[in-house]
């Protein structure tokens, strides 16, 4: 058995993926890196995927929310164990990534167009890419710019050909980290 020998100085991550340091130091880090202070999740309707997304954002680091505008669904999403809005807020920065994780409801539009409204660095909605989303029309009718409208992305995943809520959360969450820290995803390095 050959022993592997690894090259700590070339390569700091490699501390972290052996524990022995609780994160990359910040001198090895890009200034554009995902390593910033605080990052916030929204998830955006209480759905299967927004309870895994916002359990695996914690692993993550992100500080987890669950925005639900119906009062019963908020109130069963207590559950999630996760804070819940019922409204977007105006304190979503560009710290924040809102991810919508049904596009079936009555309110997409409404939600979609006030999380365009705050400063949140990232927004995207669950989606077959191959058709038009009914979130364009929605806002279109709402009265939301297009070029506001094309900032919404759409698929918002790493296409591993998610199947469940599990999958399709770590999917989202593969696409986010890829996004914040400037890589394609995938496996390319």
């Amino acid at each position: 058995m050959t022993e592997h020998t690894h090259h700590h100085d070339e390569d700091p991550a490699c501390d972290v993926a052996h524990g022995t340091v609780a994160q990359i130091p910040a001198a090895a880090v890009p200034a554009a890196s995902s390593q910033a202070a605080e990052r916030t999740l929204v998830a955006v309707f209480a759905s299967p995927v927004a309870g895994y997304l916002l359990r695996y954002g914690t692993d993550l680091g992100f500080r987890a929310l669950l925005l639900e505008p119906d009062e019963a669904r908020a109130a069963g999403a207590a559950a999630f164990g996760f804070p819940v809005l019922r409204a977007a807020t105006d304190d979503l920065d560009d710290s924040a990534d809102v991810v919508v994780t049904d596009h079936h409801r009555p309110e997409l539009g409404v939600m979609l167009r006030d999380a365009l409204a705050t400063k949140a660095r990232w927004i995207g909605i669950m989606g077959n890419p191959r058709h038009v989303g009914p979130h364009v029309q929605m806002l279109t009718d709402l009265g939301v710019p297009a070029d506001a409208i094309a900032r919404v992305h759409r698929p918002i995943g790493l296409n591993i050909g998610s199947r469940t809520p599990p999958e399709i959360a770590v999917a989202a969450l593969a696409g986010l980290l890829a996004d914040r820290n400037g890589r394609p995803g995938g496996f390319e390095f």
